[in-house]
C-alpha cells in the first residue's frame, strides 16, 4: 500500500521560510513522479511542484519557481518544498500526490488530475 505522509506546516509570518516534506512508503517503483498541490479556502486546487524521482527533475508553477524549491532524499523517501519569502496568498492546505510512469510532470503541475496517491495534507498559514 502506498502511504504519502506530509508534513512541516505551520504559522509563519510573511517573509519567512518553510520547508514541507512528503515522506512515501509502499512505492515499488522509482519511476513515479511526486507532486506538490496547494488548495486555499475558497479556491481551486493548485499545482505547485513535480519531481519525476526516475529522472531527478522538477517542473515548477512558473508562479512560484522564484521562490520554491524541491528536493528529495532517496534513502528517506522524501520529498521536500522549500518554500522562502512566503507570503499571505500562499496559505493554503498543501498536499503531495504521486503518480505512475508516463506523465510528464509539466502536465501534473497544470491541471492533471489523475493522481494515484493523495496523502492527507499540512497546513501553511502566512500571517501578513
Amino acid at each position: 500500500e502506498v502511504k504519502l505522509v506530509e508534513s512541516g506546516g505551520g504559522l509563519v509570518q510573511a517573509g519567512e521560510s518553510l520547508t514541507l516534506s512528503c515522506a512515501a512508503s509502499g512505492l515499488t517503483s522509482d519511476d513515479v513522479a511526486i507532486a506538490w498541490f496547494r488548495q486555499a479556502p475558497g479556491k481551486e486546487r493548485e499545482g505547485v511542484s513535480c519531481t519525476n524521482l526516475w529522472l531527478g527533475t522538477t517542473k515548477y508553477a512558473d508562479s512560484l519557481k522564484d521562490r520554491f524549491t524541491t528536493s528529495k532524499d532517496n534513502a528517506k523517501n522524501t520529498v521536500y518544498l522549500q518554500m522562502n519569502k512566503l507570503k499571505p496568498e500562499d496559505t493554503a492546505m498543501y498536499y503531495c500526490a504521486a503518480v505512475g510512469p508516463g506523465i510528464p510532470c509539466a502536465e501534473i503541475v497544470y491541471g492533471y488530475h489523475g493522481m494515484d496517491y493523495w496523502g492527507k495534507g499540512t497546513l501553511v498559514y502566512v500571517s501578513s
